[in-house]
């Protein structure tokens, strides 16, 4: 295992290296809040939340997990101070696991940003279907605005990551700009006036709290992608850590300020029942009632450019991934190829885009005379593959807590006991209920009345693809055993 970057390589050879030290801390922190997208969480995760939940102490749960992935967040920031690697989780869990356990974790990566991202391409079509009939009285099938979006998505993720990171801040900076709009209306709106209702412990520590957990870790997707970009990121031994520190914070404080303040504009005693009628179209119901309804399509389109900000970021992640275990030979070699102009992933990139297009159209396929109509991608698509994806992260945080502990704990005079015991080992505690909490809700964020069994199979695929690595990395040790020595060597580092 070899720490920091590895040395700049000849021009006649970059195709194999990425774009160097391109990134500073700002585009970091737009990179990684686009994974999250902030509107979209208000607008379908809040009101998700309230509506299955039954409970107004949502934004609680938001400040909860922003708790434990502050506690996760200061030893993986320590930790990309000595590992810089594109497969972040992978490196880190290799460092302080072992190659096999990396491999495995590789796997389980692999898997969850894809789920993560291609399900977005289901919330996508519909909304930009919708949103295109709304304004325009023209019906075009969710799975042909879904191709859009690809292209979109596509043509960003071989393209220089800064144009990414620039494309993403414009997009992040407006959709802030509207949930701010919509909680400055909500509280001065507030029909049973400015409440606290929702914060009270009688709302959230209740039965309904791993619910409200279980929910409320989609809103921090993406939070740990910084290290993803530590390769091309400006000064990384300090970027990285920094970065993440500043999302997660603005994530857990934002999100739950504007989940309450949403819960007050509509009424405490109201916000579960209306959530429940109107989900996602609530908030543009709310601004319909307050705003000109030029403003409010404004509002509703930057609803599903957030979208593609997340899908452009979860692609960009998975696209590192690829490249990652390519560039180790873990999986195909060709995958750790990058653009000679603009050290991109392109390999990478493209394998996402072929995954991505697949599954659209599988989809696609299977929702011709569904019961569920043109809700089809945002009943199954969606839901099935992004909770999953939620699974596979938590995880994946859980097993690199562990991980990181292991490595600190090797030199422990050089590590303050604190970031290299305390915290991870709370993060991991954390994390591991959190994981057990979503599989006793899997039925819940499915949408599932009675037993389904995907409730078994989607959370299955996600453990078989860490169980599937785990194979493959005994396969690598035992049968090609340099190739398994170089993956703990210098193509990690």
């Amino acid at each position: 295992m070899t720490e920091h970057t590895a040395p700049t390589r000849p021009t006649a050879v970059e195709d194999t290296t990425l774009a160097r030290r391109t990134l500073g801390v700002p585009a970091l922190v737009f990179l990684i809040i686009a994974a999250s997208a902030p509107l979209t969480v208000l607008a379908g995760g809040a009101t998700a939340s309230f509506a299955v939940t039954a409970e107004i102490g949502v934004p609680v749960g938001y400040l909860l997990l922003g708790v434990i992935l502050v506690f996760f967040a200061l030893g993986y920031g320590r930790m990309s101070t000595y590992v810089q690697n594109a497969g972040a989780f992978y490196a880190y869990v290799t460092a302080g696991l072992g190659t096999r356990i990396g491999i495995g974790s590789s796997f389980l990566a692999l898997v969850t940003y894809n789920a993560m991202q291609v399900g977005l391409y289901g919330v996508f079509g519909f909304t930009a279907s919708s949103i295109v009939n709304d304004l325009f009285g023209l019906e075009v099938a969710w799975w042909i605005c879904a191709l859009v979006g690809w292209v979109i998505v596509g043509a960003l993720g071989v393209n220089r990551i800064d144009l990414s990171a620039k494309v993403l801040a414009v997009i992040v900076l407006l959709e802030f700009l509207v949930v701010i709009v919509v909680s400055v209306l909500s509280l001065s709106t507030s029909p049973e006036g400015i409440s606290a209702a929702p914060l009270q412990l009688e709302n959230w520590f209740n039965g309904s709290l791993g619910a409200i957990l279980a929910f409320g870790i989609a809103a921090f997707m993406g939070f740990e992608s910084g290290a993803i970009y530590s390769e091309e990121a400006k000064n990384p031994e300090r970027s990285v850590a920094r970065a993440t520190y500043i999302a997660v914070s603005i994530i857990a404080v934002f999100y739950a300020f504007s989940a309450w303040a949403f819960a007050v504009g509509i009424g405490p005693s109201q916000i579960v029942a209306q959530s429940q009628e109107w989900g996602p179209d609530l908030l543009f119901i709310f601004l319909d009632g307050h705003l000109p309804a030029l403003l409010v399509n404004l509002a509703a389109v930057l609803f599903m450019t957030s979208i593609i900000a997340a899908m452009v970021a979860f692609h960009n992640a998975a696209a590192r991934y690829f490249f990652s275990l390519g560039r180790a030979r873990v999986l195909p070699q060709i995958l750790g190829r990058t653009g000679a102009s603009n050290g991109a992933p392109v390999a990478g990139s493209l394998t996402q885009s072929v995954i991505g297009v697949v599954f659209i159209l599988i989809f696609a396929v299977a929702g011709v005379g569904s019961d569920f109509g043109p809700l089809f991608p945002v009943m199954t698509m969606f839901p099935w593959l992004t909770n999953a994806a939620g699974f596979g992260l938590v995880l994946l945080l859980c097993l690199t807590s562990v991980a990181i502990m292991r490595y600190f704990n090797r030199d422990p005079q050089q590590h303050p006991l604190f970031v290299r015991t305390i915290a991870p080992l709370i993060s991991a505690v954390g994390l591991g209920i959190i994981a057990v909490l979503i599989m006793f809700n899997f039925d819940v964020m499915i949408d599932s009345d009675a037993f389904s069994p995907l409730v078994v199979v989607l959370p299955g695929v996600i453990v078989g693809a860490g169980i599937l690595g785990l194979i493959w990395g005994e396969y690598l040790r035992t049968r090609r055993p340099e190739l398994y020595a170089s993956v703990s060597g210098a193509d990690i580092g």
